[in-house]
C-alpha cells in the first residue's frame, strides 16, 4: 500500500513541520508497542502516515512543543 498524498495529509495538520513531528512521534510509539522478534508487514512511518491521513491522530500545539 502506498503512502497517502501530501495534499491529503495537509488537511489534518497546519504545516509540513507539524506533519513530520506528528508522524515521527507516532512511529516511535508504534515501534515501542511492537513485540520484539515480530516481523512488521508495514513500516511504522507508513502506518503513522496512514493514520494521520484517515484522521485518527489528534495533535495539540503547546508552548513546549507538539503533543
Amino acid at each position: 500500500m502506498n503512502q497517502p498524498s501530501l495534499d491529503q495529509l495537509m488537511k489534518y495538520v497546519d504545516s509540513k513541520y507539524t506533519l513530520v513531528v506528528v508522524a515521527a512521534k507516532r512511529a516511535r510509539m508504534l515501534t515501542a508497542e511492537a513485540k520484539n522478534g515480530e516481523e512488521e508487514v508495514k513500516k511504522p512511518v507508513t502506518i503513522a502516515l496512514h493514520e494521520i491521513g484517515e484522521g485518527k491522530i489528534r495533535w495539540e500545539r503547546t508552548k513546549t512543543g507538539i503533543k
